[in-house]
């Protein structure tokens, strides 16, 4: 029976082994690695920064995946060759006969100088926390919210943060200027009419944007931020972190060819250059954003792969990139974003305005998921 060993139970990672294992569970020993007992949704950490949602109910143990012919094993990945497709963790060792590699991106918050000494992220869990009981003594005055680097997770959410932000102070009566920076000339590339409607929100709510700026550094003893056009300061900072792949991704040598960084992969297959080993998720360089739903429908174009590949049968699945993303605009109103990046000669992804009915559309398929990855469980976000 062949091993697939899948790094890294995030979107990806979870919705390849569930696919896997529906249709291989008696051909195939499938493997799943993660160094978290854990999986939270992206969006969860604005629940708890501004819901006030404690971290221990978004998160749903890997305890409670129980697919046919999936093994969890709670490992941290400390080397992988991708020649031999040999992967080292810090209580094992592996020689699978396929190896998918899912671990998504690591933050590098000191790759801005002056940021871990005097700013705040939430894309992290430790980091929503800390947000959230600085914003419990905030008395108001500038803040400053950046994107200090691209690519990054989930476009929106820098967007969906600043105005949840501007709600929470708004309900507390705190007296703050917002202020949303960006290198980036939209929010939304690929999608004009998504990018328009996340200015007019930021109009609306009287939060200042500059797209086209990069902050550079903090300075923490004038509270000041360094971009090319002068010095900005600030009361209160929040950026959302360079992101990177794994340390033990970059050592793999998986990057080599790859865009700044990147695991170099096969934008219609996700193979790698090396035989037997893919790439999805965060983590590859393929020509989508990071964000789960892409790793999620790459994860189908894997499983196909896998499963032709194990069955000696023709493959003709390939990746078309596609992803629906709710965006948080307050008040408890959804909008969405529906996005195909690589079926057509060019991408698509129409617009449809906040409304409650897609608050309830966002809910129904975080539950659909926690479903399918994790059955019998009962969890809900």
């Amino acid at each position: 029976m062949r091993t697939v060993l899948i790094l890294g139970a995030g979107f990806g990672g979870l919705e390849l082994a569930s696919r896997l294992s529906h249709s291989l569970a008696d051909e195939v020993r499938i493997v799943l690695i993660d160094r978290n007992d854990s999986f939270t949704f992206g969006f969860a950490k604005l629940e708890i920064l501004f819901r006030d949602v404690p971290p221990e109910r978004v998160r749903v143990p890997y305890a409670d995946l129980a697919h046919p012919g999936v093994e969890f094993r709670r490992e941290e990945v400390s080397a992988i060759d991708p020649r031999t497709r040999r992967v080292v963790t810090d209580k094992s060792e592996y020689e699978p006969d396929i190896l998918v590699v899912a671990l998504g991106a690591d933050y590098d918050p000191a790759a801005t100088p002056g940021f871990v000494e005097d700013g705040y992220e939430y894309y992290s869990i430790e980091g929503a926390c800390r947000l959230r009981d600085r914003l419990a003594t905030f008395e108001g005055g500038d803040v400053l919210l950046a994107i200090l680097s691209v690519p990054f997770k989930c476009p929106p959410a820098p967007y969906e943060g600043a105005m949840l932000l501007y709600e929470k102070l708004f309900e507390r009566h705190i007296d703050a200027r917002l202020h949303m920076i960006s290198p980036m000339d939209s929010p939304i590339p690929v999608s004009a009419d998504t990018s328009a409607a996340l200015v007019e929100a930021l109009n609306n709510r009287g939060i200042e944007y500059s797209p086209g700026r990069r902050v550079y550094a903090l300075d923490p003893s004038r509270h000041v931020a360094v971009t090319r056009t002068g010095d900005l300061p600030y009361d209160l900072f929040i950026g959302i972190p360079k992101h990177r792949v794994p340390a033990v991704v970059e050592a793999s040598g998986l990057t080599e060819g790859g865009t700044d960084g990147w695991i170099a992969v096969d934008p219609h297959t996700l193979e790698t250059p090396y035989p037997g080993v893919y790439a999805l998720g965060d983590c590859a360089d393929a020509p989508v954003p990071r964000a789960g739903v892409f790793a999620e429908d790459a994860a189908h174009t894997v499983a196909a792969g896998i499963t032709a590949t194990v069955r000696g049968s023709d493959w003709s699945e390939r990746y078309r990139g596609r992803g629906v993303c709710h965006i948080e605009f307050g008040d408890g109103l959804v909008g969405k974003v529906d996005a195909d990046f690589l079926s057509g000669p060019a991408p698509v992804a129409p617009f449809s305005a906040p409304s409650k009915e897609l608050a309830r559309e966002k809910a129904a398929a975080a539950a659909a998921r926690l479903d399918r990855w994790f059955p019998g469980s009962n969890r809900r976000i």
